[in-house]
């Protein structure tokens, strides 16, 4: 497995992102710390978060998941250069940011943030007072590279002109919802613009919520998990739905692998994808989402997903 580059980054890791949407939320503190120790101990180095995981979980609070791995963190002390933390702001003023920044520093208890996105595009704040204020921190050396998520083909051409024409940082990485089930999210202009760049793209959902997973087959099947029990998933149990998981069934019976596995090694397979965001809530399904950069789908599998994918 070779390590990848995020955009024009110095970020270099193996191909899958741990999310830590599920910290705090569908795995407790133990769970999460279990979990964190077999990610970097089989050499991934990459987390995900944001300020805001997990408030929607009940009895949680804004920043849990951040706090999870700061508990981490203060445990395995010698464990923080092995490990590269993402985490993500909504509001994008200046004092907005700064405050952000400072309190995602003390839950996750470390100096820095290796990449720190704009959650969201702001269009109530000029971008050249984001990137400015970006700029700053980087100087400070509170983050290290900045990224967006749920930005458009637009707004990324408009950051990356104003970033070059006033000197300032220039945003390395895209983090869009992306899965075979929701293609036209991503291709077309996005993908186009993010390779334009060389923006690095760690899509989120890469597994539908789950549902690429096979898990959820029948009415009964969704009333197994709090996801499962939500539209997000609930939507793709849809005649189109079922058609592409028939094609990952076969592909995943054909390689021996997981449907997870063969539907994250599509995802790795296209050149604009860095490494997918994955959740993960058990060391099983940790073991199957880390097998997927070792899995090389054939042209016949890959040929059959793309059909029953196609937008």
């Amino acid at each position: 497995m070779k390590k990848r580059r995020l955009g024009h980054s110095t970020l270099e890791f193996l191909p899958i992102a741990l999310g830590g949407s599920v910290f705090g939320w569908t795995i407790d503190e133990a769970m999460t710390h279990r979990l964190l120790d077999a990610f970097v101990d089989a050499g991934f180095s990459l987390v995900e978060t944001a300020e805001s995981y997990t408030y929607w979980a009940p009895n949680s609070e804004w920043g849990r998941s951040e706090t999870f791995i700061g508990t981490w963190l203060r445990r395995n002390p010698g464990k923080r250069e092995r490990l590269q933390i993402a985490t993500k702001c909504t509001v994008l003023s200046r004092d907005r940011l700064r405050s952000s920044v400072e309190n995602s520093l003390a839950r996750l208890g470390t100096d820095y943030i290796d990449l720190f996105q704009s959650h969201r595009d702001d269009h109530e704040v000029p971008l050249e007072e984001t990137l400015s204020t970006y700029g700053a921190l980087i100087r400070e050396g509170k983050i290290r590279h900045i990224g967006a998520s749920n930005h458009d083909a637009a707004r990324l051409a408009e950051a990356a002109r104003i970033a070059a024409e006033n000197g300032l940082p220039a945003y390395q990485s895209l983090q869009p919802h992306y899965n075979l089930l929701e293609r036209p999210l991503f291709e077309g202009a996005l993908e186009e613009e993010c390779r334009r760049q060389g923006i690095g793209v760690i899509p989120y959902y890469p597994l539908a919520a789950g549902f690429l997973t096979g898990k959820y087959r029948s009415d009964t099947d969704f009333g197994k998990s709090v996801r499962g029990s939500s539209q997000t998933v609930r939507k793709y149990a849809t005649d189109r739905g079922f058609g592409i998981l028939k094609a990952v069934d076969a592909a995943a019976r054909k390689h021996g692998a997981s449907s997870a596995t063969v539907a994250l090694a599509w995802l790795l397979h296209r050149p604009s994808i860095t490494a997918p965001i994955v959740s993960a809530t058990n060391l099983d399904q940790l073991g199957e989402v880390l097998a997927a950069p070792r899995l090389t789908l054939d042209e016949e599998s890959l040929a059959a997903l793309d059909e029953a994918s196609a937008p």
